[in-house]
């Protein structure tokens, strides 16, 4: 008989040396285990965990000292099921071929989960945009497409920015393309509005994370974000808009992070001050030469600490661990909805489901960004620029939807508050009926 554990052992003959890789996989089939019948789906199930295609290449470059640099590049096509490979593409020194298989198929779960026609990649390099400058930058951007280029095009592989990977380097990945290979707007998302992008494409993943969160709340506890206080760790552009988004729908942000630290106000953070000052890269404490009374910890952590009734972990994998999920629940928490990718460890999100806080994993709850980038796409196939009205009811809707699915999953396996092993299942289905259709 085929069963889990096979097919675990087939992959660590292949992937033992990546590690994230192969926990992201068995986390997941750990997951769905005694809800999908793994005897007769056995062969959609290795289809599924392993990638398509994996490029893999070195990276040339002259710094502005006239030093030849070598970083490594990375595309993982994971899955071309439901259309084309779409996945960000991430620059930082951490990056290498075991995160990039993990996250690649992630985001195959992820696009399916939304109903949208897009299939799952990521990609990178190990390169470090950081203290940079823009002739670094564009010579970088322009050596790393020459490799890339033949394995990209708009019906085809459509990447767009993650970490380290602004609008900006976009702009000139996309100025290399069109030099290489010619004019196509459809081959990149997250492209300035002046070249082809989308009005509220930065905005996206912030404001669906606090869409999603809003359609739990009244599911679950016929409640909004009226006067609810709410944690965001982290303070970049998935933070920042999901803060504003909060006070816009009546909330109050009490505390946000970075890597140097943590701010708290009970009263509530002036959300477009810490916008300000992360605008012009300084670290969160200089909130305090503007608010000296604010609370502040070197201590990012202890944004853990506060109470609040919601919580939006958006700064980094891991960053909530068991030890902070129980003082979370402790302090009332009612629902965490994750704005990163994995913020949760297993221990914490699987602790906090069974004291029935409300709990939606990323691959669901941060899936306007990428949402956002399909009407990109869409928007440049039928050359149109559609309005701010337009994009922010589109997103509302697809989030709306992608609630609205995994609620009804949930309730059809008996597990009413298993957002995560709903999610899970709704993309693993929409993925095997493909595979089973043909």
């Amino acid at each position: 008989m085929h069963n889990i554990d096979k097919i675990k052992k087939e992959f660590l003959k292949k992937y033992r040396s990546q590690k994230l890789y192969s926990k992201t996989v068995f986390n997941f089939l750990d997951l769905v285990n005694q809800y999908i019948d793994v005897d007769n789906d056995y062969h959609v199930i290795e289809q599924l965990i392993e990638a398509e295609n994996v490029v893999e290449f070195d990276v040339f470059w002259e710094n502005d000292k006239g030093k030849i640099v070598k970083n490594k590049g990375y595309r993982v096509q994971h899955s071309k099921l439901l259309g084309p490979y779409k996945g960000g593409l991430r620059f930082h020194p951490t990056v290498n071929l075991d995160i990039l298989r993990s996250l690649a198929f992630e985001q195959s779960l992820k696009n399916a989960i939304t109903g949208l026609p897009l299939g799952g990649a990521k990609g990178g390099s190990d390169f470090d945009p950081k203290h940079k400058s823009d002739d670094e930058l564009r010579r970088f951007c322009y050596k790393y497409m020459e490799s890339l280029a033949p394995y990209l095009g708009h019906d085809y592989d459509v990447p767009a920015g993650d970490i380290g990977v602004s609008n900006k380097l976009i702009g000139y990945m996309y100025d290399a393309y069109r030099k290489l290979k010619g004019d196509d707007p459809g081959v990149f998302t997250g492209k300035p509005i002046s070249e082809g992008g989308s009005i509220l494409r930065p905005e996206a993943t912030g404001y669906g994370l606090v869409y999603i969160a809003e359609s739990a709340l009244k599911h679950y506890k016929n409640t909004d974000f009226k006067r609810k206080k709410v944690l965001i760790s982290g303070s970049g552009n998935v933070a920042i808009h999901a803060a504003y988004k909060v006070c816009e729908l009546g909330g109050m942000v009490v505390a946000m992070s970075d890597s140097s630290g943590v701010i708290y106000n009970n009263q509530g953070l002036d959300v477009s001050y810490v916008d300000e000052i992360k605008t012009k890269d300084k670290r969160i404490h200089a909130y305090l030469d503007k608010y000296p009374q604010t609370f502040f910890s070197a201590d990012s952590k202890h944004i853990w600490n506060f109470k609040a009734d919601i919580a939006l972990p958006s700064a980094t994998q891991n960053e909530v661990q068991l030890v902070d999920a129980k003082k979370l629940v402790d302090h009332g928490i009612i629902g965490i909805f994750e704005g990163a990718n994995m913020p949760l460890t297993k221990e914490a999100s699987d602790y906090v489901i069974d004291q029935g806080v409300i709990f939606i994993p990323g691959k669901a709850a941060n899936a306007g960004g990428v949402s956002v980038s399909y009407f990109e796409m869409v928007q440049n196939k039928l050359k149109q620029q559609w309005t701010k009205e337009d994009v922010d009811k589109k997103l509302k809707d697809v989030m709306t939807n992608i609630f609205n699915n995994i609620y009804k999953e949930a309730e059809r396996i008996n597990q009413k508050m298993r957002l995560d092993i709903a999610s899970d299942l709704v993309g693993y289905k929409r993925l095997r009926d493909k595979i089973l259709k043909g």
